[in-house]
């Protein structure tokens, strides 16, 4: 028996950020994540090779303002046109960036679904 596909529109999907991820806005606007590095390896590769205990990922103008305001509520369609009409023509091709965008968050672990 054959497994019926689901079909989802991933413009659709609602993106929010992880519960317990700490993330800082600087005064120009950006946005700074905050990443412990945590589990066994992590602990080794702190005594060993001298890695951070927090590592820090900083997001341009285009994802700081998409972080701030992803917010369980809006789905990633609704985030283009807040987007579109702050950005303009310089966020194009729109649609194709944000499911990139979304979808490395996603590989990271730094956000969650609705």
């Amino acid at each position: 028996m054959k497994k019926e596909k689901i079909s989802e529109n991933y413009l659709e999907r609602i993106p929010n950020a992880r519960d317990g991820l700490k993330w800082e806005t600087a005064e120009d606007g950006k946005v700074t994540l905050c990443i412990e590095n945590k589990g066994l390896f992590n602990k080794i590769a702190q005594r060993l090779f001298k890695k951070p205990k927090i590592s820090y990922v900083h997001l341009d103008e285009n994802g700081s303002f998409v972080w701030q305001v992803m917010d369980g509520k809006h789905n990633i369609i609704e985030i283009g046109e807040l987007v579109d009409e702050k950005f303009g023509e310089g966020a194009h091709p729109l649609y194709p960036r944000l499911a990139k965008f979304f979808k490395v968050l996603d590989s990271y672990g730094f956000i969650e679904w609705k």
